[in-house]
């Protein structure tokens, strides 16, 4: 065998017995999982915002759209994983415009279901007073 020789296929298969390869579904398990979805996100110090993790690393986020919900009301119950599976109570809110994308160290991530989505997308951006 000449190594200089090697396809690009084969290298892969090398690399797989050793561990070094990751294949497109081991990018959406554990921890990669919230990649792609919409989320809840809480932070260490920049609080908690809304929009769909494009990267993970560790307990680093980028949130792409992402608003930061610096007041909320869950449409039921208290937490923010109730806001995550029931939505919001829009006239308890206070909800900054999205911005593009966010890099955020996360405590939790919450995956919201497709009603609580629609309601804190439907939230009015928050006016200065």
């Amino acid at each position: 065998m000449n190594i200089d020789n090697l396809t690009y296929g084969e290298l892969k298969q090398i690399a797989a017995l050793f561990g070094q390869q990751k294949t497109e579904a081991d990018n959406n398990t554990g921890l990669q999982a919230m990649v792609g979805k919409k989320c809840i996100v809480r932070t260490y110090s920049a609080g908690v915002w809304f929009g769909e993790i494009e990267q993970k690393t560790g307990n680093e986020v980028i949130v792409k759209n992402a608003r930061r919900l610096w007041q909320w009301k869950a449409a039921e119950s208290i937490s923010l994983s109730a806001v995550a599976v029931y939505g919001v109570d829009a006239a308890g809110c206070r909800f900054a415009p999205a911005v593009e994308s966010v890099w955020l160290e996360a405590i939790e991530l919450i995956p919201a279901s497709e009603g609580a989505i629609r309601s804190i997308e439907s939230v009015s951006n928050v006016k200065a007073q």
